[in-house]
């Protein structure tokens, strides 16, 4: 009896401990502090020695130097993706601290997992939850209290820019940082069917603790858009609201009202949520309102996963069927908008809960300044655009090619599962090429680049000799969409916009004037159509005739001398029919 009554002493004992290491320092600070990596990392290893249902993976370096984690939650207690899916499961897949300084989401994610697996909420079987703890680990670790001005708490945080000092939610598509390499590897090595990207917002203030920024349904396409828009979007705005978090789309203005609504974000590539639409996923991004207290913010980002659970559980059938059709849909599409425009003509009525706002004399500068009047609550239907029509549409081909030394894209391919071949030997192959007619580069630098905007291209036919190992890419296959969006060069977040095909745009060889004046006059001789056409642009363009150096290049540019390779980009097309 005594050796039974010390057992269950123990036991308690050592209950109470696991208890009291479980307590993160969201809830040992009353909701004030925000775990730090060595505490989030630290709270994992114990969740996971504790508990079957959790396991916890690595995913190669970040620009920190430190690894990429990623937690597992599974009821069954099995950890194999493919296995998740081949049994109907839904897999949702969370990311936090993409702004370090954005904590909200990885206090959140601590508690739900622990949660989870020590039953206080009932798991989901048909759902598994997989968590990165912290994407930024490099912002993590460059803590500090004053860099979130616009935000109310926690008490210290997390810096935007990471290792590299790259804002990570732009690099989805251009992968500069290690951290979106290992992102990549962890979203095709999970296929995931539901992402949810944690953030906080800046801009205008309102009642509303928690703000939804989803896949722009049109963008997503075929019946998963039309699922999310007219199913599951609304079952996650009443399930939030039966928790007292009532749901806003993401708040796009930022001074005065409301009453004219707002436009929806329609997210590009090189957006999280953007970038996971290439892949048939359904793609959130929670914004909680800065200026609401950090614990308000960190449980309604709770809530909100939690309902995600509640409601994909309910309605999982659906989202497979919904998720099969839409990849089927795509792989049989011909045609793709490589950019989208708001139509107005289409609108929803959303209930929004405000404030008023007006103007007062500023005690900095003297002049008018906006503020909003939190004695002067409001709630009133407004109109939100959320409808956008394709534009800029491209017909996908039959095959790229791409030149081997075109490596740094090539990586990017093969890092997002794309299936490419190898060309056995030297082959003639005639294909489409475009020719870069006119683009603009931002002046300032923008992540890195100056990214190429307002690309124009003309298409040809012509027949390259390309080399053994260059690579021919068929895009029948899963990557469908992604293909078509990043190697056409008028997409607007395509591998040319992001600087990556760049070295073609200069002009490697060229000509000293005393010397090909003699080589140019002997060619008109040899070629009577192209002093014609000479003589006939002199007529027509008067600052050209009057330009020595003008007409030189002319013909130097419509000359056998003139290299090829300028301004024509490097990926080849060979078409469908």
């Amino acid at each position: 009896m005594k050796k039974v009554l010390l057992s269950i002493y123990a036991l308690v004992i050592y209950t109470c401990a696991v208890s009291q290491q479980a307590i993160t320092p969201f809830e040992k600070s009353s909701g004030k502090k925000t775990a730090s990596y060595e505490e989030i990392i630290h709270f994992y290893n114990h969740l996971g020695k504790q508990f079957r249902t959790i396991c916890l993976k690595v995913f190669h370096s970040t620009d920190s130097g430190f690894p990429l984690n990623l937690v597992l939650f599974s009821s069954d207690k099995t950890f194999d993706p493919k296995e998740w899916h081949k049994k109907g499961k839904i897999v949702v897949l969370v990311n936090n601290g993409i702004h370090a300084g954005e904590p909200d989401g990885i206090d959140a994610s601590m508690m739900l997992l622990r949660d989870l697996a020590n039953g206080k909420i009932t798991a989901p079987d048909n759902v598994v939850l997989a968590v990165i703890p912290v994407y930024n680990v490099g912002g993590a670790l460059n803590r500090n209290s004053f860099s979130r001005v616009n935000q109310v708490g926690p008490e210290s945080y997390g810096f935007r820019g990471n290792g590299q000092n790259l804002d990570l939610n732009r690099d989805f598509t251009k992968n500069d940082s290690k951290n979106a390499r290992a992102f990549a590897q962890i979203f095709h090595y999970l296929n995931p069917d539901i992402f949810i990207d944690n953030h906080v917002s800046d801009g205008a203030d309102y009642q509303h603790t928690m703000t939804l920024l989803s896949t722009q349904h049109n963008k997503l396409g075929n019946e998963l858009g039309k699922f999310l828009h007219d199913t599951l979007e609304p079952a996650l705005y009443t399930g939030m609201a039966n928790k007292n978090f009532p749901l806003t789309p993401y708040v796009s203005f930022e001074e005065g009202s409301p009453d004219k609504g707002w436009a929806a974000f329609c997210d590009p590539p090189r957006y999280s949520s953007g970038y996971t639409t290439l892949f048939q996923t359904i793609g959130f991004t929670s914004e909680t309102h800065m200026l609401k207290p950090f614990a308000d913010r960190v449980w309604s980002t709770y809530a909100l996963m939690q309902t995600m659970l509640e409601e994909t559980a309910k309605k999982s059938k659906e989202i497979i069927n919904a998720r099969k059709q839409s990849i089927k849909a795509t792989q049989q599409q011909k045609d793709f908008p490589l950019s989208w425009k708001l139509d107005t003509s289409f609108h929803d009525i959303i209930h929004f809960k405000g404030y008023e706002s007006g103007y007062k004399k500023s005690e900095v500068t003297g002049m008018d300044r906006l503020y909003y009047d939190k004695s002067k609550p409001f709630e009133k239907e407004v109109k939100y655009y959320n409808t956008f029509a394709g534009h800029q549409w491209v017909t996908a081909p039959k095959y790229y090619i791409i030149p081997q030394g075109w490596w740094p894209v090539l990586d990017i391919l093969k890092l997002n599962k794309v299936e490419m071949k190898r060309l056995p030997h030297d082959s003639l192959i005639e294909v489409e090429a475009y020719r870069i007619e006119d683009y603009k580069s931002l002046a300032k630098p923008y992540e890195k680049h100056h990214k190429n905007y307002n690309v124009s291209v003309v298409k040809n036919t012509q027949k390259i000799k390309f080399l053994k190992g260059d690579y021919i890419i068929n895009c029948d296959q899963r990557a469908r969409r992604y293909l078509v969006e990043m190697l056409e060069p008028t997409g607007d977040d395509s591998f040319f916009a992001w600087n990556f095909f760049d070295a073609v745009l200069q002009q490697k060889e060229g000509y000293s004037a005393y010397r090909w004046e003699d080589v140019a006059a002997a060619l008109l001789k040899e070629r009577p159509e192209l002093k014609k056409i000479l003589e006939e642009k002199k007529l027509a363009d008067t600052v050209f005739a009057a330009s020595a150096a003008a007409q030189l290049d002319f013909v130097y540019k419509n000359s056998p001398y003139y290299e090829p390779a300028h301004l024509r980009y490097p990926v080849y097309r060979i078409p469908a029919n």
